[in-house]
């Protein structure tokens, strides 16, 4: 299991993957607006990384069957 699973399937709908790459890029502005580089750097650091992993290399998979019984209760 990966940190960050960009190929999961949970990401596959296009404006989610637009939206988080969005926040991200949005914050990091507001973190240089505020006076915090620091953080503007991290925020736009991670939309770049969540660009080019929802968008660049992106190649979703199918759920299998331990993905889709995980969140069900079976007794």
């Amino acid at each position: 299991m990966k940190l960050l699973d960009f190929n999961n399937p949970f990401f596959k709908p296009l404006p989610l993957r637009v939206a988080v790459v969005a926040v991200c890029a949005l914050w990091g502005v507001f973190e240089f607006v505020s006076g915090a580089p620091f953080w503007g750097v991290v925020f736009v650091g991670m939309a770049a990384i969540a660009f080019h992993g929802l968008f660049i290399s992106f190649e979703p998979r199918e759920p299998t069957s331990d993905e889709t019984s995980e969140g069900q209760d079976n007794g």
